[in-house]
């Protein structure tokens, strides 16, 4: 839907305009529906991540603030139909809060927040949104693997550059590396397991923490319709 709106935009109306109107619509309807909070990780960037939770959710819906990624992944477990939302940046050498998303009636990402990319977004921080299993209907462009291996390879980038997968989290867990991995939906479950292996990599072992719509780049359609004009 967000993607049609964005498409079709004309006019001197800012985007971010229309898009906060009818995020706020939609969250707050479906609120009203069946109540639900946010839960917020604020360990890293407070004031970010408020904006980004009341730009996309509002100000009916709760947000409710945490101190860290885990407990974030636990409010939402033991909630009936709560959110929870934390930044996507990795800090080095930190816990793989991915691991926990692993088991199957874990919690898993079911967006990537903003979802219309602009260089000039008022609430731009790169977040994930997470729910408990959805039985149907989530997008699924692409696809998040919590990978476990013995150790890092530099062949690794090559070989997931093959199947258009690409590492956006890593940390040691113990007994080796945790990575989390994105691959396009349309690519074979097992191929990200297959290409490490291929790569040397040692126990591989691969859960499914996850998927979301693919961004929308905004800035690029804008500079198109620029280029358009002026020719």
């Amino acid at each position: 839907m967000m993607r049609a709106i964005a498409g079709r935009h004309r006019g001197l109306l800012p985007f971010e305009t229309v898009e906060g109107i009818w995020r706020v619509i939609i969250s707050t309807f479906t609120y009203l529906q069946a109540p639900y909070s946010v839960h917020v990780d604020v360990s890293r960037t407070d004031a970010a991540m408020r904006d980004s939770a009341r730009f996309h959710f509002g100000f009916t819906v709760p947000c409710v603030l945490h101190g860290s990624v885990g407990e974030v992944i636990e409010a939402v477990r033991k909630s009936t139909g709560d959110l929870g939302m934390f930044s996507i940046d990795s800090v080095p050498g930190a816990h793989p809060w991915w691991t926990a998303l692993a088991r199957p009636d874990a919690p898993k990402v079911i967006a990537r927040l903003p979802f219309v990319e602009r260089p000039d977004h008022p609430a731009g921080a790169p977040v994930f949104v997470i729910s408990n299993p959805l039985a149907d209907g989530g997008a699924r462009d692409v696809v998040l693997e919590s990978v476990e291996v013995d150790r890092w390879r530099p062949s690794f980038s090559a070989v997931l550059q093959t199947i258009a997968a690409e590492v956006i989290g890593s940390a040691a867990n113990g007994v080796g590396l945790a990575l989390l991995i994105a691959r396009p939906g349309a690519i074979p479950p097992d191929a990200v397991s297959a290409e490490l292996r291929s790569a040397g990599g040692a126990d591989v072992r691969s859960a499914e923490v996850g998927a979301h719509a693919r961004r929308f780049d905004f800035g690029s359609r804008a500079q198109a319709k620029a280029d358009e004009a002026m020719q």
